[in-house]
């Protein structure tokens, strides 16, 4: 990934880069189409950011994984 794409990240969440890469690889091999899994890492993440995540954003985020409707473009989001 582009070094302006974790600079942007940072800025935006507080969170560096060294802490982003950690987390991707811890969850390298997790089970993404099991619910428990993306309940755990969407709590981590909104612990680590400081933001609050509602139940409903929580289940949308998790349809949208399961069923692959996740954006690839992630730098354009940006």
């Amino acid at each position: 990934m582009n070094e302006n794409l974790f600079k942007k990240v940072e800025k935006k969440t507080n969170i560096n880069k060294d802490t982003i890469l950690n987390l991707a690889n811890k969850l390298k091999s997790s089970n993404f189409k099991d619910e428990n899994v993306l309940n755990e890492v969407i709590d981590e993440l909104s612990f680590m950011t400081g933001r609050e995540v509602s139940q409903e954003k929580k289940d949308k985020i998790i349809k949208a994984i399961k069923t692959d409707k996740v954006p690839t473009d992630i730098e354009n989001k940006w």
